[in-house]
This record gives C-alpha cells, structure tokens and sequence, in this order.
C-alpha cells in the first residue's frame, strides 16, 4: 500500500508532460500554462487510493485518475471566469493573462482531453466508469449553480447549503475514489461505502476549510483570516450565526454584510464567537467525519489496506493550513 504523498509524487511525474498539440498555440498554451501552475492533485489521488484499496494499482486507474485531473482543472478555469478572479495559485487566471473567449475555449478543450483519457479503457470497464464520470460532472456543474443562486439570497437553510457543498466539492472526492475502485471490480456494496466515505469527508473538509478563513492561525494558513467575511461569501459559519443570533445580534450582521466597515472582519468574528459558531463548525466536522468513518470501516477489505485512506482523512480535516 502506497502513502498520498508517494501517490501524488507519481501522479505528478506522470502527468507534468505536454498534453496538447502545438499546432495551435493560442488555444493550446493558454491550456498549458494552467496545468503548470499545479496543485494537490487530492481528486486523481483518490482514485489511485480507491483502486489500490482492493488490489494493485492498475495502468487504467492512471488514466482515469489523469481525466479527474483534467476534468478538475476545466472547472477552475471556468470558476475563475464566473468569480471574476485574477489569481489562481499567486498565477494569473487564464482569462486574465490571455482574454475571455480564450479561457472559455482552454477550458472546453481541456474537458475533451479527459474524454480522451477515458477511451484508454477496456470494454469491461468503460461504459460503467463513463456514467459515474458523467453523473459526477452533471452534479459539480449543479452545485456550481447552486452557489451562484445562494448569491442573491438574503438567507440560506443549511441543509440548502450542505447540499450545495456536497454537489460542488464532496461528489468529485467520492466519484474519484468509487472509479478506482470500479476499475479492481470492487462489489457494489463496497462501491457505496467508499463513496459515502469520500462525500461525507468532502463535507467536513469544506466545514474545516470555512473555519479556518475565519479563525486560522495567519502564519500557517498562509493569508489572513476573513477573506470569506470581505467577501460576504454564504459559508457554514455564517448561516448558523444568523440562524442561532438573536435579534440585535442578526442585525448587527445583516448591517455588516452591507457595508464596507474597516473593522468588519473583526467585529464579524466576535459575533461568531458570541454565538458560539466556532464551537458549533467543530462538532458539525467531527459529525461529518465519523459518518466517513463508519462507511470506511463497513468495506470489505483488510484495515491495513484502509491506512492510507484513513490518514489522508485524518490529515484534511486536522489540517490548520
């Protein structure tokens, strides 16, 4: 059994190659130089991860786990457009080093290219990994959708939010771990498990991910905290304060998410703490987290095949960066 980091370390050896022609560069390199700028490669990891948990990592699982790759990166091209961002890793975004209508197009091409990773498969496998694939993108894209709708909303339910989350973050972890493990003809019982196992745990990643915008430590998250609260981005913290405040409290926020206070991320905070959101995100993760564990512990395999997968979990969700 193979760590993450040994994984990802293959994974990017294989896949820091040239994957488009050079016959058109101003549609090609625009496609090349996203790709450059990387990234955790956590999704076609999780693949590898999934097809090695029922036996040894197969040359289809790479191949796979390249189209998640390419899929992935086709949808941050194009969320870079939607959210108007300059920056994807400290890069400029492709629409902003090059223009619009060539971000678009990189992004479309790129997606064609994981469709040609796809037809490296067997019979035996593809159409059933196609579906999954599909049904994935299908999914991501709603969620995205989501997103933007919850935008104009004044307040969101939870559960709204959870789903949204799940769609536009969990279903990518969980299709990725279920197409490894399609491809090492894992039962559909184990099939569920595992992917029930990657959707919770997406879940409790993104409730980490939204605490730790608004009460990491600076030095190791790397930016200061409350880019979420400038934003005025609907986040787990935010939709349970104003669920739970009281009625000056929910008027001080909806005030604060109209204005452009100097202090807003700091009086933001204090009511999240005054309504007890920061205690509240920890327990929702750890909920989320032991429901992962649960259907990781109900596959059918040796625990020491589930190591690797069972530290990755451990390491997202305690990570304070």
């Amino acid at each position: 059994m193979h760590s993450f980091e040994v994984l990802a370390g293959d994974f990017v050896k294989r896949f820091n190659r040239a994957h488009f022609p050079s016959s058109l560069p101003s549609l090609y390199d625009p496609a090349e130089y996203f790709l450059s700028i990387g990234g955790k490669r956590v999704r076609p990891v999780m693949c590898l991860m999934g097809n090695e948990l029922f036996g040894d990592i197969g040359n289809e699982a790479w191949h796979v786990a390249e189209a998640i790759e390419l899929f992935h990166n086709f949808t941050l091209i194009h969320d870079d457009i939607m959210d108007n961002a300059p920056l994807r890793r400290g890069k400029p975004t492709v629409h902003t080093k090059y223009n619009m209508p060539t971000a678009l197009l990189s992004g479309d091409v790129m997606l064609i290219s994981a469709y040609d990773s796809l037809n490296a498969l067997s019979e035996k496998h593809l159409h059933t990994v196609v579906a999954l694939f599909n049904k994935t993108a299908r999914e991501v894209c709603e969620g995205q959708q989501l997103d933007m709708n919850f935008e104009k909303l004044v307040t969101v339910p939870m559960e709204d939010y959870i789903h949204m989350i799940t769609l536009k973050t969990s279903v990518l972890l969980a299709g990725s771990l279920q197409m490894g493990a399609i491809l090492n003809d894992a039962s559909e019982e184990d099939q569920k498990h595992l992917y029930e196992f990657g959707k919770n745990l997406g879940i409790a990643f993104q409730v980490q991910d939204d605490y730790l915008d608004a009460f990491g430590d600076p030095g190791k998250f790397g930016k200061q905290p409350g880019g979420d609260i400038l934003a005025n981005k609907k986040t787990f913290l935010l939709i349970q304060a104003l669920a739970t405040a009281n009625t000056s409290q929910k008027q001080a926020l909806e005030q604060l998410l109209n204005n452009n206070d100097p202090k807003k991320v700091e009086k933001v905070l204090q009511l999240f703490r005054d309504t007890r959101v920061d205690e509240w995100a920890k327990s929702l993760k750890n909920r989320f987290f032991d429901l992962s564990l649960e259907h990781l512990d109900r596959i059918t395999v040796d625990n020491n095949r589930k190591e690797p997968l069972l530290s990755l979990a451990q390491f997202l969700i305690q990570r304070e960066y």
